[in-house]
C-alpha cells in the first residue's frame, strides 16, 4: 500500500494509491487558491492517471472554506474531460455543510457518484 500525505496542525490529506482513495480530514479554512495549489495537485495527478474509480472520502472533514469549495469544484469541472474516470465522494450528514455543498457537485459532474450517510 502506497500513502501520501498532505499534513498541517488543522487538517490531513491521505493518498492511498491501491485504492485510489484521498481521505480528507479537520479542518479546511487556508486561504486562496495558492494555500490549496498543493491538494489541487495531488487530486490533479491522481486524475492524469485516468483510474476507472477515484473516492473523495470527506466523511471526517468538518469544515471546508469558500476557497477549498472553489478547489474542489474546479477539479470535479476538470474531470468532464476525463469520462472513463468515476468520481466517488462519500459525505456525512453530521457534517451540516456536506448536505448542501456535496450536492452541487453534481451540476458540475452528473455522472458524480455522491453518497451521504
Amino acid at each position: 500500500m502506497t500513502i501520501k500525505e498532505i499534513k498541517d496542525q488543522d487538517y490531513i490529506v491521505q493518498y492511498d494509491s491501491d485504492a485510489n482513495l484521498v481521505d480528507f480530514i479537520g479542518l479546511f479554512s487556508l486561504k486562496g487558491p495558492k494555500e490549496y495549489a498543493p491538494i489541487a495537485e495531488l487530486l490533479n495527478k491522481i486524475a492524469a492517471d485516468e483510474p476507472e474509480q477515484m473516492t473523495l472520502n470527506l466523511k471526517k472533514l468538518e469544515f471546508l472554506n469558500s476557497s477549498g469549495i472553489s478547489m474542489l469544484s474546479k477539479f470535479v469541472l476538470g474531470l468532464r474531460k476525463k469520462k472513463a474516470i468515476q468520481l466517488v465522494i462519500l459525505g456525512s450528514n453530521k457534517m451540516s455543510w456536506q448536505t448542501k455543498s456535496l450536492k452541487n457537485l453534481q451540476k458540475f459532474l452528473p455522472s458524480l457518484k455522491l453518497e451521504i450517510d
